[in-house]
Order: C-alpha cells, then structure tokens, then sequence
C-alpha cells in the first residue's frame, strides 16, 4: 500500500484536510455564539459557559485511545464512519439540550466522535505514503488544517446573524455528512487484511507499562499539558474577554483569525528551523520568551484594568508565536523514546496531556471575569512549571527505564 515514489493525489490530500478541519469547525466556528447559546439555555455565567469549549477536548482525548487501536483490529473506514456517527448524535444532543449539563455532555460526545476521523486521518496517510512523499502529504494537510481556526468564527458569526446559533450546528452536520460521503465513495480501505491486530485490553496494558519507562516521554507529556491547558483558557474565553470586557462583538472573528495566523506563522517556520537549531533547543527558547512575555504582562498590569486592545493583541500575538515552535516539538521529543509503540503510545501522549490540560483550562478560566489578567497569570504560572520540567529532563535526553 505504501507510495514512496508515486506524486501526492490532490483529491486525497484535500479529504485528508477535511477529515482534520471538522474537528476545528466544530470548536472555532461556535465561538461567536457562546453568549447566545447561554441565553437560549438559561446559562448566564459565561465561566459556566466556557466549558462549552473545553470539554470537547475531553471527549478528543478519551476517544483516541479506543479508536486508534480498534482501525488497527478492524480497519480504518469502519471507525471512521462510528466517529461520524457518534458525532451526528452528539450534535443532536446540542441541538435540543435544554440546559447546560445537557449540552456539555454532547460537546464531550461531539468531541469523542471526532476523535476518530482526526486520528485514523494519520494512520490512513502513514498506510498509504512513505519518506518524503509522507511528510509532504502531511505538510499539504497541516497547511489546510491551520487556515480553518482563521475563518471558523467569521463562518459562525455569518450563520449566527442570519439563522441563529442552532444553524451552526446543523452547518457542522451538513459539512461532516458531505465529507463522510467522499470518504466512502472516494476512498479505499488502506489497511491490508494481513495488518490487522487483533483487539484487546492488553494492548492498553502492555502499551502503558512501556510508556512509562522513558522518563523524557512523560516529561513532555505533562509539558504538552501544561501548555495547552494554557493555551484552552485564552481559546475557551476569548469570546467573553473580546465581547464583554472590550466590547468588540463584531471584530471578534477577525482579532481571532488574526492570532491564529501568528501559531500558523511560526508552524511553518519551525518546519525549517528545527533543521537547524534541534527541536529540543528551539523550543526550550520558545518557551523562555512564552514565560517572559506573560510574567512582563503580569508585573505591569497588577492591579489595574485590561489595556488598550492593541496591546493586549500584542502580548497575545507573541504568545502564540511561540506556541507554534512547542506544540509539534514537544511532542516529537515525547515519542522520540516509544517508537517502537508509535501508535498506542501516541494515544496515550494525547490522553494524558488532554486529561491534564482540562482542569487546568477550566480553574484558570474561572477568574477571567472581569480581566484579562487572571489569564497570564495562569499563562506565567503553566509556563514556569513546563520550563522546570523541562531544564531537569534535560538530564535525561537518553530514555532510562524505570
């Protein structure tokens, strides 16, 4: 099945984009419309509300770790039409919840749904490409990917002015069902039947007792985290600090298209300069001026009220600046150890720094009420802790088993 010297088809790196950018879709494209959602569903707390966000990523975490090791007993088009499935009646649920719990519980379905299609997309390009013509073909579908966090909002605020925030998600349903039908019509089963692994809890066993002996692993992987649960509290909250506290409803998609444009921007570059500099260096200085940047905003601002909207988008710009040289570095440096357990150990990395980055996300997001500030206190705070972890892991950059 693997192509190593056959050019990257078109059609299917644009399926391959779309599988990833529903899960995008689903988290930015709601986010104009949090506070309406919270008036239709007498929430009016929007920390409360917030969770609207956050726990989808609980159900993304939780969901890899049964789907990823069920396409290797079953194949990958019969998982991928569950997630589709599941996240159809998750949108549902949304739909006609009569209450926050309700709806919470079918963002965290929506979110275990869209595990599938998210993580299987990996599995069916590593099926299907090998060498360069892979990480082009990743290239090509990373570069799509990121442009949805850019137009998702403005995309929600158009529906939700013209139809209401119930037609966001019946946009979600329509655009998963158009790509779940090009996926069966278009794509073929790239699992060879002599691949299959049959499927067992031991896989998880046998999966977790290795991953925990590489010291390195699960260092970065609580540093991955750390780093986006403090990254969840600005993507969770941004609708209430550009609305309510700046007033700003209209300009709201395009402040956040453009921050999502600086993590775009230093994606790309890190492709470039982590050839040079190491993974391990670029990102450690990436995360020095993350810890720099929200400690500066910390120490001026004591205090006082929010700043003046450009300065705020500066301090934020900068932040996610340097997100995008520690994201992939991270957790490149967290499976470097476990290849031998790409998959299983993969699953597990995204398990447990989603699992850690939840509570994170949501106790930090509760005092952005009033300020921005209590933000890049949490932003300083989950900074220091990943640089700590980081400077003693750097003792350990040969894994040694425990």
């Amino acid at each position: 099945m693997e192509l190593e010297n056959q050019k990257p088809n078109f059609e299917f790196v644009a399926l391959m984009a779309s599988l990833m950018s529903i899960v995008a879709l689903a988290i930015d494209a709601l986010l104009p419309a949090i506070s309406d959602i919270g008036t239709a569903i007498h929430s009016e707390d929007p920390t409360v509300n917030q969770l609207l966000i956050t726990m989808i990523f609980l159900g993304l975490g939780v969901g890899q770790l049964f789907f990823g090791p069920l396409s290797d007993s079953y194949g990958r088009k019969p998982v991928v039409y569950i997630g589709f499935l599941v996240f159809a009646v998750a949108s549902i649920i949304c739909l006609f919840a009569p209450n926050i719990e309700i709806m919470v519980v079918g963002r965290i379905l929506q979110g275990i749904g869209l595990s599938s299609p998210r993580s299987i997309t990996i599995s069916i390009i590593r099926d299907s490409y090998k060498g360069d013509y892979m990480a082009k073909v990743m290239s090509f579908v990373v570069a799509f990917f990121i442009l949805i966090p850019v137009v998702a909002p403005a995309i929600g605020k158009i529906i939700l002015d013209q139809f209401g925030w119930e037609a966001i998600f019946y946009f979600q349903l329509l655009f998963g069902l158009i790509v779940a039908i090009w996926f069966w019509r278009r794509q073929k089963e790239t699992l060879k039947p002599e691949y299959k692994i049959p499927f067992s809890l031991g896989v998880f066993i046998d999966g977790t007792k290795e991953f925990l002996k590489y010291k390195e692993t699960i260092a970065f992987t609580m540093i991955s985290g750390l780093v986006t649960g403090a990254f969840l509290v600005y993507l969770s909250a941004s609708q209430h600090i550009f609305e309510s506290q700046y007033n700003l409803k209209e300009a709201f998609p395009y402040i956040f298209a453009g921050l999502a444009i600086s993590i775009g921007l230093s994606t790309f570059l890190n492709g470039t300069l982590v050839l040079r500099f190491g993974m391990r260096k670029l990102s450690y200085m990436a995360l020095i001026t993350f810890c720099s940047i929200a400690l500066l905003y910390v120490v001026l601002f004591w205090s006082s009220s929010n700043p003046n909207i450009y300065i705020l988008v500066g301090f934020l710009f900068v932040q996610f600046f340097c997100l995008g040289f520690m994201w992939g570095n991270f957790r490149s440096i967290a499976m470097e150890p476990i290849g031998h357990i790409a998959g299983i150990g993969a699953a597990i990395n995204g398990f447990v720094s989603t699992l850690l980055s939840i509570p994170i996300a949501t106790l930090i997001g509760y005092y952005v009420d009033d300020t921005v500030w209590p933000m890049f206190l949490g932003l300083a705070i989950c900074g220091l802790g990943s640089l700590a972890i980081f400077m003693i892991s750097k003792r350990l950059k040969t894994p040694v088993a425990i």
